[in-house]
């Protein structure tokens, strides 16, 4: 789960109602942070050096108190320098400021301070405890020119919105590597964030499992991906659309990702000039003949036929339009990718046909298209935090539009009409810039329509298809082009029985 930072606090004042103090979760933070930097940089355990502490105004400057003098008791040689008053600091930030005090000196951090005419020193660690997650509005410091050194964030690296990843303000430090108490917080996957957090460890402050019911879901343990038993028919037959002749390529893609995820049988629909060309083309796949939305009709009659993908080279005539309308029409699930997108978008007739059975997965510009007022708040700029987030405007969209919307990226971010959010992080450990190839997104648009028919729910097949999406990438690694994504499925499934079962499973 991933927090925003007004849940953060609620699940401390929890905590503080039950007996802990802020003092107390102050010094396990500090004592925590001070084992991840050392554990992640063995290197700086084994020979202390020289540490630079910027402490903030709020809280999250108590940490770094607290951090300095732990390193100062392994033999560190600390300095400290406060933004702000140290009779202005909350008061158990205070308290730990004025406990450091006792021993050690507290410089003023300006922008004079951090200048060119008088830069901050060089050091083998520099810590950023100047705003955590409370950071509301742009800051007068320079923080995008740290001081030579490694560089740890404590919760979040300052000048970034911690519930958004969206900067506040032009200056954001860049860390090497940021911690987060308790839990991750959302900031830490969307926007910007990964680019400036470094590596991403989170530091337990002894909160238990605590996390809010209204937490956004981060996916990561995929459940509905395996076959037991079953005829061909209990998993679902799914039906995927094509274009014209010569422009069927992305759609057999999808339908092949159908395929290779489950779906008991999946067609193709064609128009008579390319059957020959689709015929030609797939073996396992089947094929029949659609020339127009009376054709589509006609086939719909089969009830078997539970789940739809329409949009990768559909085109944007009004055969296409006719299509969509038949499909939204049925009130079958169904995957609306690509040119789907571009006809709802410019058609106030198709986007009222939608329903909680439909799943939309646009890029950034066609989000822009079809939610263009939603998208303007997303890309202005932030003057004061916490900012409008993408977790906020995909919850909007599926709000919108009635139906369950994914917006792609690294950050990709999926939400049901209910309110329901979950975020694909592909970033950290799991990033895979190679998945930024053409046909990529018509294959999990496949793969999503055919985890639709096999009887997943439009948000959560959404949620496992871009998580099996992203680690079919990772198991086929650089180099990959579309077409191997749906080859790439069945090393993950077995991986994912091994772990399951036991070294000896085998995919059921």
């Amino acid at each position: 789960m991933a927090l925003t930072a007004r849940q953060m606090r609620d699940v401390e004042d929890a905590a503080m109602a039950g007996g802990a103090t802020g003092r107390d979760l102050m010094a396990r933070a500090g004592q925590g942070a001070v084992e991840a930097i050392l554990a992640h940089w063995p290197d700086l355990a084994a020979a202390p050096g020289r540490a630079l502490v910027l402490c903030g105004p709020g809280n999250n400057g108590g940490d770094g108190f607290v951090v300095a003098g732990l390193l100062r008791d392994r033999g560190w040689d600390v300095e400290v320098f406060l933004y702000g008053e140290a009779d202005a600091l909350p008061p158990d930030a205070r308290a730990n400021c004025q406990e450091w005090s006792r021993s050690g000196q507290v410089r003023p951090l300006t922008t004079a301070t951090w200048s060119q005419a008088a830069p901050l020193p060089p050091a083998d660690l520099i810590v950023d405890a100047l705003f955590g997650i409370g950071l509301s509005r742009p800051v007068d410091l320079p923080l995008g020119a740290v001081p030579a050194g490694r560089v740890v964030a404590l919760d979040m690296p300052s000048g970034l919105c911690s519930d958004s990843g969206r900067p506040v303000g032009t200056a954001v430090i860049c860390a090497d590597l940021t911690l987060s108490f308790h839990a991750p917080k959302r900031g830490h996957f969307l926007a910007d964030g990964p680019a400036h957090c470094g590596a991403l460890r989170i530091v337990d402050i002894g909160l238990g499992d605590a996390v809010p019911d209204a937490a956004t879901r981060l996916i990561d343990r995929p459940s509905g991906w395996d076959k037991r038993t079953g005829h061909k028919y209990e998993h679902g037959h799914a039906l995927v659309l094509t274009g014209g002749m010569a422009r069927t390529g992305a759609a057999r893609m999808s339908a092949r990702a159908a395929l290779r995820i489950g779906a008991g049988l999946v067609t193709l629909a064609v128009p008579g000039a390319a059957m020959m060309e689709c015929a030609a083309q797939v073996s396992a796949l089947m094929v029949k003949r659609c020339d127009d939305a009376a054709a589509l009709s006609a086939m719909l009659e089969d009830d078997r036929l539970n789940a739809l993908c329409l949009g990768p080279g559909l085109g944007l005539d009004d055969r296409a339009s006719a299509l969509i309308a038949t499909v939204l029409d049925s009130g079958r699930a169904a995957v609306f990718d690509a040119d789907a997108l571009t006809l709802i978008a410019g058609s106030d007739a198709l986007r009222g046909r939608l329903h909680d059975g439909c799943v939309l997965t646009p890029h950034a510009g066609e989000f822009a298209r079809l939610f263009p007022d939603i998208a303007r708040r997303l890309q202005g700029e932030v003057a004061t935090g916490p900012a409008y987030s993408k977790v906020d405007a995909v919850r909007d969209a599926a709000d919108a539009a009635g139906a369950t919307i994914l917006l792609k990226g690294p950050d990709t971010v999926i939400a049901a009409p209910d309110g329901r959010t979950a975020i694909n992080p592909a970033v950290y450990e799991r990033a895979v810039p190679w998945l930024a190839t053409a046909g990529a997104g018509d294959v999990l648009a496949g793969m999503i329509a055919g985890l639709l028919a096999r009887g997943l729910a439009p948000f959560d097949a959404a949620g496992l298809g871009a998580w099996l999406h992203v680690e079919a990438a990772r198991s086929f690694g650089p180099g990959l082009i579309a077409e191997d994504l749906p080859e790439a499925l069945p090393q993950v499934f077995a991986r994912l029985a091994g772990e399951r079962d036991g070294p000896s499973a085998g995919v059921p």
